[in-house]
């Protein structure tokens, strides 16, 4: 069956590492910027999180790009 995606939302994430836990693993914080144009390309988002990651008190482990899509049948 055909089936057609379109866009909903997209949203940039940071990982920031806050510290480490009693055995040493890193303790991850995922910070959520909503709102992101959908059209938007993918290097645009990136150097807004590297621009943001300079901005923050902890280290950034990565920068996401999560996309929201609304499957529907193209029948």
């Amino acid at each position: 069956m055909p089936v057609t995606a379109s866009p909903l939302n997209c949203m940039l994430q940071l990982k920031v590492q806050t510290g480490t836990d009693a055995k040493g693993n890193p303790v991850l914080v995922t910070r959520n910027y909503r709102s992101v144009k959908t059209a938007a390309l993918d290097d645009a988002i990136y150097d807004v999180g590297l621009a943001l990651a300079q901005l923050q008190e902890h280290p950034v482990d990565s920068i996401r790009r999560v996309n929201e899509m609304e499957l529907e049948s193209a029948v």
